[in-house]
This record gives C-alpha cells, structure tokens and sequence, in this order.
C-alpha cells in the first residue's frame, strides 16, 4: 500500500507539472520553475487525494454511463424475445416496398396483391418478350438456313437436267412452294404435295415435269420439239410464261431460241 500511494502521487505529480505548461517528470528535463529563481511548487496530501479523487470519479461516471446504456439495450431488446430475427428478415423482405408496407398497415391488402400482380404480369412481359425475340432470331438463321439448302439442292439437280443458269432463281422462288427442308438440310415435299405415284414429290420428278411448264428453263431440244411459227425444231414458250419471267431469264429465254406464243 505504502508505494502504491508513492506511485500514485508521483504520477498525479508529475501529470499536474506537465500541465502547468512544462515537461517536468519526463526523461531528464528540469522540473518547473527551475532554474528562473522561484520556489518549485510542493503538493500537499491533501492535493494528491483530490487529484486521484477526481480522477476516480471521471472514470466511474463514464462507468455509471456505460451500464446506463447497457441497461437501456437489454430492454429493447427485451421486447424482442422470442422472435427469430431470420424470419423477421423474410418477413421485410417480402414487404420492402414502403408503398406495400403503407397499403398494409392501412388494411389495404387487396391493393397489394394487385400492385404485385401488375409487377409479375410487367415480369412475365418482359421476359416473354426476350424469349420471343431470342426466337425470332433463330427462326430467321434457321429460315435463312433451310432457303441455301434447298437452293444447293434445287442447283445439284437442276444441273443433272442442264437447267439454263439464268433460270435458278426462278426454279428457287417456285420450289419455296413445293419443298421444305429437313434436319439433315434434305428438300422434301410439303404435306400433301404428292408425286405421279402417290408418294411425297422429290425434286427430281418436279423439275422434270417443269419441262413442259417452264421449257425455256431447260435448253432447246436439238431436231425435234414443238412446231412455232419461226420454223421447224424451234421450243417454245407461251405469252403468260414469258411474262413471269424477270428481265434476264427473258433475255436467255431469247438467246437459247425459245419462240414466245
């Protein structure tokens, strides 16, 4: 007890001189008022006991105010027990719209459920509206897709049958009627589109048959053929066809010889 109480003056002691504007106590420097011919002022115990007083009495207010709040916790958060904090949690969370949270606390729930409604239905829109176009563009590579199959097919067979070059585009525009394309990229008949033997057309057979509907796609037989009024041996071709055919199968429909009737 005895050097505690010389601990605890020395320290207040030393405090006290620091605070009378010096550093006093510290490391090797002077004591204050030395050296300018004044008394260096003499602590009393009575001085040392105030010091140490005070002291201990700011430490217990803060004391005082720390359990005082700690107090004031625990009785807020009394009111809480027994209540599951992530239930809670769940419970805002469906009800973080301060616009919802308003409606309800006015009773309004039916106007929640309609707000919610109109937002899921505005969800839904929006997400059917983006698997619609995600659609649209598969559907258009795939039309696009199926469009160069069956001109490669309708090109494949066509030149088996010597077909005019000029006339592809228009043998293409009218096979889109006709054919359909498979998985494997095969031209197949339309539903119902049915060859001279009842089974499903091929494209062969069409195109072959399309010498007598559109002769000037195919080249002009040599010695023999239809009778026209330009001389023996000469195709030909009939007004209403040659009509249908764009400028320059009209120009190679000409060339090749094919008299329009």
């Amino acid at each position: 007890m005895k050097y505690r109480n010389q601990f605890l003056k020395y320290h207040v002691c030393q405090n006290q001189a620091g605070a009378d504007g010096g550093d006093g106590g510290s490391g090797g420097n002077p004591p204050p008022n030395a050296g300018n011919g004044e008394t260096p002022k003499t602590y009393t115990q009575a001085d040392v006991d105030k010091l140490i007083a005070d002291q201990i009495a700011g430490l217990k207010n803060k004391n005082s105010e720390l359990i005082g709040k700690e107090k004031e916790l625990k009785t807020k958060l009394a009111e809480f027990d027994g209540i599951d904090p992530q239930a809670v949690k769940a419970i805002l969370q469906n009800f973080a719209d301060q616009e919802e949270a308003k409606l309800i606390a006015e009773g309004k729930i039916d106007d929640v459920l309609a707000k919610r409604a109109e937002r899921m239905k505005a969800d839904y829109d929006k997400q059917t509206a983006k698997l619609q176009g995600d659609l649209d563009k598969v559907n258009a590579r795939a039309a696009k897709f199926a469009e160069r199959a069956l001109s490669a097919s309708v090109r494949e067979v066509g030149a088996a049958l010597n077909i005019h070059a000029s006339a592809y585009d228009d043998a293409l525009l009218r096979a889109k009627s006709m054919f359909d394309v498979d998985d494997d990229g095969n031209a197949v008949a339309r539903e119902g589109v049915l060859g001279k033997d009842g089974k499903p057309l091929t494209l062969k057979e069409w195109l072959e048959g399309m010498k007598e509907t559109a002769p000037h796609w195919f080249p002009a037989p040599s010695g023999g053929g239809s009778q026209g009024g330009g001389g023996g041996g000469s195709k030909t071709i009939s007004r209403a066809d040659f009509e249908q055919l764009s400028p320059e199968q009209r120009a190679a429909t000409i060339k090749s010889g094919v008299i329009v009737i």
